[in-house]
């Protein structure tokens, strides 16, 4: 059976970091493309990163590009999303989301090309 499970949010000060971890079990991650997405209460759920099956090439959105890192360890059945320099509007639910390798060379942050979802992580940014 197919699981994604996340885990690593709470509550953090302005200027800090998470490590949001998924737990992907029953996945071979290299067959899969991997994102990251978020959901702010009363806002549409936004792509945060994702990274490519096989060769592991990443993609972030503006909001995230130069603080936060996706990573994925292919042993453990891993994918992680390191946050630094985090801020109140970083606050959401975020979730992990797996689909087999799309055609396009490199990953999308988009959710309609996802159909694997974890039950979210919460992360609140406040002082």
């Amino acid at each position: 059976q197919l699981q994604l499970a996340e885990s690593g949010g709470g509550l953090v000060q302005p200027g800090g970091s998470l490590s949001l971890s998924c737990a992907a079990s029953g996945f071979i991650l290299d067959y899969y493309d991997w994102a990251w997405f978020r959901q702010a209460p009363g806002k549409e759920r936004e792509g945060v990163s994702c990274i490519k099956g096989g060769p592991g090439s990443t993609n972030y959105a503006d909001s995230a590009e130069g603080r936060f890192t996706i990573s994925r360890d292919n042993a453990r059945n891993m994918v992680y999303l390191q946050m630094n320099g985090l801020k109140p509007e970083d606050t959401a639910v975020y979730y992990c989301a797996a689909e087999p390798i799309l055609p396009q060379a490199a990953c999308i942050i988009r959710d309609s090309a996802y159909h694997y979802w974890g039950q979210g992580t919460q992360v609140t940014v406040s002082s």
